[in-house]
């Protein structure tokens, strides 16, 4: 039997980024590397990524950590999720470019869709892939394999062996209701999707099968969706704990008890949505989940189109100027708003400017709107779950903005606990592989590993009812798309 190493190689698929990281048993991070992977948009709406140079990456990056720190235990996956690969099942060349989550372009499809009594959004899996098979195969004749990122990740780490997904990256697809453990044949029939391209569903902690391509060879034992894994990675394992990874967009994710089986809804009055946490023993564990549409984005676009800031920690720095933001007001809604409102239509804005205004008022009332956003995914989460979220768990860029994390304290009125490790997918992926092999003993063991950098109290409360003025005067603003519902 092979000398347990009590380490943990993970790969982090992101949106933008590929990332591997090997991981100890005390969850300490001793080797990173990552590789750009920007998605191309090759029209208005279209977001697609280069399949190919994604695997190789993932490969290169894997080899090179082993390389400098010897053999692991075990291999976690944590990826972008519902973007999708089609390959060929003999060659393992994908078909086609991978469609990204953010991809619009089967918007009128869902809508069509929805005339037939099949309710699918256009971030879900379903649709795209039926467009890629449209394309490729159109007839339904080849031998093809279809997956979510991780499906094809693995694949690629086990030289086409494995053609499996797990819990937390199924339930995004849109191809199973929400508490059915089957595919949804009916729906399968109408996108026509043959259910023998379609990946086996396994735990999301297991020995799976070896990775081929990998010095070594470890077993892959940790499949986990990027929002999942963040929530494991910051020790919310407890029904009410709750975390928000601000990234591009935010996403709130809250540890509900029982499994998804005892779910009816598949959306919540307050704008949230049921997520499966975890596959365990066959089960699958419930979540919730809010969305906020654009949070780093904001940033991004003070620094790339407006010129307010030349860079991400310039924004802290600026901010930091002035005490407050001369009752100007920003709605982060340049992609519309998601949880509570919905409303694709809504645009994002600047209230309240006068002659007084300076710039450091305006970037300092887009790190307050991004907090205020933070506020109401709280407040949703809260209505829809019944629980109380004490404490508030932050990972990702924008957690390392000390003028946001200040303002999110207050606009929440909770404590906010920095997670040690920014990307806290890489960790959450970690854990899951570790639990497989007996590295972390179970929740509890997990749990004892959060170890926030910071802990930020509330200041004084910031005006929400203001804030709600705000927001009413950017909603709507495209009635057309404001009526889009998913």
């Amino acid at each position: 039997m092979a000398v347990s190493t009590g380490k943990i190689l993970v790969v982090d698929i992101g949106t933008s980024s590929v990332r591997v990281a090997i991981i100890d048993g005390d969850a300490r991070v001793i080797e990173e590397r990552h590789r750009s992977l920007l998605p191309q948009t090759p029209a208005p709406g279209l977001v697609e990524f280069d399949a190919a140079a994604m695997a190789r990456s993932s490969i290169e990056l894997c080899q090179g950590a082993l390389e400098a720190h010897g053999p692991v235990d075990a291999v976690g996956i944590a990826n972008q999720r519902a973007s999708v690969v089609v390959w060929d099942r003999k060659t393992g060349v994908p078909v086609a470019p991978g469609i990204g989550w953010q991809d619009l372009r089967t918007v009128m499809r869902c809508l069509e869709l929805r005339g037939q009594g099949q309710h699918l959004a256009p971030n879900q899996s379903a649709t795209k892939i039926e467009s890629i098979l449209d394309l490729a195969d159109p007839d339904r004749s080849r031998d093809l394999c279809v997956g979510t990122v991780d499906s094809w990740i693995i694949s690629s780490l086990t030289n086409g062996e494995l053609h499996i997904t797990d819990g937390t990256n199924v339930a995004v697809t849109g191809l199973r209701e929400i508490n059915n453990r089957e595919w949804n044949t009916e729906l399968l029939d109408i996108l026509r999707i043959p259910e023998s391209l379609l990946p086996a569903v396994v735990d999301s902690s297991g020995l799976h099968g070896l990775a081929t391509a990998l010095l070594g060879a470890p077993p892959i034992a940790g499949i986990m969706g990027d929002q999942q894994a963040s929530l494991l990675g910051q020790g919310c394992v407890t029904p009410g704990d709750a975390k928000i990874t601000f990234g591009t967009g935010a996403m709130l994710d809250l540890v509900l008890d029982g499994t998804i089986d005892d779910v009816k809804e598949s959306r919540y009055l307050g704008g949230t949505f049921p997520i499966v946490t975890r596959r365990q023993n066959g089960k699958d564990l419930a979540g919730l989940e809010a969305i906020m549409l654009a949070a780093g984005t904001n940033i991004e676009w003070l620094r790339d189109d407006m010129g307010l800031i030349a860079s991400a920690e310039e924004s802290a720095e600026i901010a930091a100027t002035c005490s407050d933001t001369g009752d100007v007001w920003f709605v982060p809604a340049l992609l519309g708003l998601g949880t509570p409102n919905w409303d694709y239509g809504a645009r994002a804005s600047f209230v309240g400017i006068t002659r007084g205004t300076t710039r450091a008022h305006m970037v300092r009332a887009v790190l307050e709107g991004v907090a205020h956003r933070g506020a109401d995914l709280v407040d949703a989460a809260e209505a829809d779950s019944k629980f109380t979220i004490a404490r508030l768990r932050i990972d990702g860029g924008m957690s390392a903005n000390p003028v946001f994390v200040s303002a999110l304290a207050s606009a929440t009125q909770r404590p906010v606990e920095i997670s040690p490790v920014r990307e806290a997918t890489t960790l959450g992926a970690a854990f899951s592989a570790g639990l497989a092999v007996g590295i972390w003993s179970g929740d509890e063991e997990i749990a004892a590993t959060w170890r926030p950098t910071q802990v930020i109290e509330p200041g004084s409360a910031l005006n929400r009812d203001r804030w709600s003025e705000a927001v009413q005067r950017s909603e709507n603003w495209i009635p057309a798309l404001s009526g889009l519902e998913f």
